[in-house]
């Protein structure tokens, strides 16, 4: 049922973007709480044969099957196998359990399966606990655009195959969620070596490090797979930019965003990313702000997972892992290089590194009281599991310890303890930080409660893409709006009144050793402001009406004054929906495919909030 409600554009005082909102609701294909049964039934009865052959000889190839989910059942959609170590481990062994790759739509067009037109079913090959990738996408989605990932029970013709981890795909469905546009350059950083190549002279690549290689596109095509139809020249521009012009490199790249990635990689010790032991697992996708975004993937070995087992690594190297890379050689990872040598980046990568830990990774018993939650649901399932690698034993005992099988795999929980411990002794994190108790709004003025602090900024920006967010010092000197000097709230008033839009803004307070923010997760939450200051509530403003309210999909907008009606509907964050013009007095629209949430409405000049529950 969508619920619409009226009201001049905002209220005068800041609110906070929530980036959650984006996240899937209750009961899509990522539910949380419940463990559902997916089929696949094959025509072909050799499909497993062909499927193996053509892993190796043709990756791209699909073959048809139906597939059912909650007693729905979906035609010709298109079915290969995926992954790399985990197919390999278990093929080799003639293990069934392998990775699946399902695209709905690849023969029937706009066919979705609860609304996804990819899905990606990884099957824990290296995971005791299930849990790994799961409690890491919660952890992530916190800081960045993450994929969503649950349990899954899968069925091949008619047979329990075993349980699986379902993983949202990072495609254009992903970009329009959380971006609001989905036809930007996408890239999976991923180098093409293959865990168990039979070819006598396999393929390999460099890691997609972001090192320059050269002007030649196929230089780089063994590095990094181009996803859209386009992009070697701009992800060729971001790397000559990064190692011949970083100054410029924020003209490129979504900087912020990258610190976060990184900071969230270090904290939950997943050693799979551009920071960590191996170089891949990472998208960068191009928003029409012209800014690469980091975006993770692949989050399975994340608590060290079986990063672990390899011999030259004792435990405590592994969660001891410098998170400023001085492990590294110089010139093995240009990013962080520039980044972490960056004097201003490298407060702001350890502001976020000690948000990540204060917030979430410190706070042990409800991240375990999480993973109890998901193994009780899980459990059953795993019991009667026919083709996985571990016991039920092993399935509660690496939650909390690590275990060694021949191998070593990380537990989740002494990880995250011996992390933690670890992280808590580096003195560049334990720094007493600036402090910002308090932010409000006087007016149009910024009133901000900071203790400890050489410099003050506030952080603006109008984009409609939450980025390129400018710097204007804020002062506590009785002048310019601040009311009392040297009382320890620094004023000033907000930039970019007299454009009439919408003002996105954070603080950022600076002391000589540490940088602190609000709110905390800036830039992927920030302060939001709008001119309009009154608070009404209506089904009509002015000659402008919408009806009917509530309504369960479709809404109507009537003008009285005009014989034409200029239509915009945007997300609170500024994303355009849908934009419709007519030569009538009267527009209707359908928001039953949007996520429930609120809605800006822009008819002839009025502004109306739109909340649609």
């Amino acid at each position: 049922m969508a619920i619409f409600l009226f009201f001049s554009l905002f209220s005068n005082a800041q609110n906070i973007y929530n980036p959650q909102n984006l996240y899937e609701s209750p009961g899509g294909l990522f539910e949380k709480d419940s463990l559902r049964d997916l089929y696949i039934e094959f025509l072909d009865g050799n499909y497993h044969n062909t499927l193996v052959q053509s892993f190796f000889n043709n990756p791209s190839y699909r073959i048809p099957a139906t597939v059912t989910l909650s007693g729905v059942a979906h035609d010709s959609v298109g079915v290969r196998y995926k992954g790399n170590s985990t197919f390999c481990l278990p093929n080799d062994d003639q293990n069934p359990k392998v990775p699946y790759n399902l695209d709905m739509n690849y023969w029937v067009s706009g066919q979705k399966l609860m609304e996804k037109k990819k899905v990606k079913l990884a099957n824990a090959w290296l995971d005791p606990t299930f849990a790994k990738e799961y409690m890491a996408s919660k952890i992530y989605k916190n800081y960045l655009p993450t994929p969503e990932v649950n349990l899954v029970k899968l069925h091949v013709q008619g047979n329990y195959l075993g349980l699986y981890v379902n993983t949202e795909s990072i495609n254009k469905q992903f970009c329009e969620k959380h971006f609001g546009e989905k036809n930007g350059v996408l890239f999976k950083c991923d180098p093409i070596d293959m865990f168990c190549d039979p070819s006598p002279n396999p393929a390999t690549g460099p890691p997609p490090n972001l090192g320059w290689l050269g002007t030649d596109s196929a230089l780089y095509y063994n590095s990094y797979d181009l996803k859209s139809d386009n992009g070697w020249a701009e992800i060729i521009n971001l790397i000559q930019t990064l190692n011949f012009n970083p100054s410029e490199l924020d003209s490129v790249l979504n900087i912020d965003r990258t610190l976060w990635a990184l900071a969230v990689n270090t904290a939950t010790l997943n050693l799979d990313t551009y920071n960590g032991y191996y170089i891949h697992n990472y998208y960068l996708y191009q928003t029409e702000d012209g800014l690469f975004q980091m975006i993770p993937w692949d989050l399975s070995e994340s608590f060290v997972g079986a990063i672990l087992g390899w011999d030259y690594w004792s435990p405590q190297q592994v969660y001891n892992y410098d998170p400023y890379g001085s492990q590294f050689t110089a010139g093995e990872r240009p990013l962080l290089d520039y980044l972490l040598n960056h004097p201003l980046y490298r407060k702001i990568y350890t502001a976020h590194l000690r948000t990540v830990l204060t917030e979430t990774m410190y706070d042990t018993t409800a991240i375990r009281n999480q993973i109890n939650q998901l193994q009780n649901l899980a459990v059953s399932a795993v019991q009667s599991d026919p083709n996985k690698l571990f016991g039920i034993a092993q399935f509660y005992e690496n939650v909390d310890n690590a275990i060694w099988t021949g191998w070593g795999f990380g537990g989740i929980m002494s990880s995250i303890n011996e992390r933690n411990t670890y992280l808590s002794s580096v003195s560049e994190i334990i720094q007493t930080t600036p402090y910002i108790s308090e932010v409000n709004m006087n007016g149009n003025f910024v009133e901000a409660t900071v203790s400890n602090p050489t410099q003050v900024e506030l952080m603006a920006t109008t984009s409609v893409y939450n980025s390129k967010f400018n710097s204007f010092p804020m002062h506590d000197d009785g002048l310019l709006g601040d009311a009392v000097a040297n009382d320890g709230i620094y004023t000033l008033e907000l930039p970019y009144l007299s454009n009439g839009e919408e003002i996105k803004f954070y603080i950022r307070a600076h002391n000589n050793n540490a940088v602190f923010v609000s709110p905390q997760r800036a830039e992927y939450e920030f302060y939001t402001f709008h001119p309009n200051a009154d608070l009404t509530t209506a089904q009509e403003i002015n000659s402008i009406k919408v009806y009917p309210n509530p309504s369960s999909s479709t809404f109507h907008v009537l003008s009285e004054s005009s014989s034409e009606i200029d239509v915009q509907v945007f997300s609170l964050y500024g994303q355009l929906i849908f934009n419709k013009k007519t030569n009538a007095n009267k527009a209707s629209f359908d928001l039953s495919k949007h996520p429930d949430g609120v809605y800006i409405l822009k008819a002839n000049g009025e502004s109306l909030k739109i909340i649609k529950k």
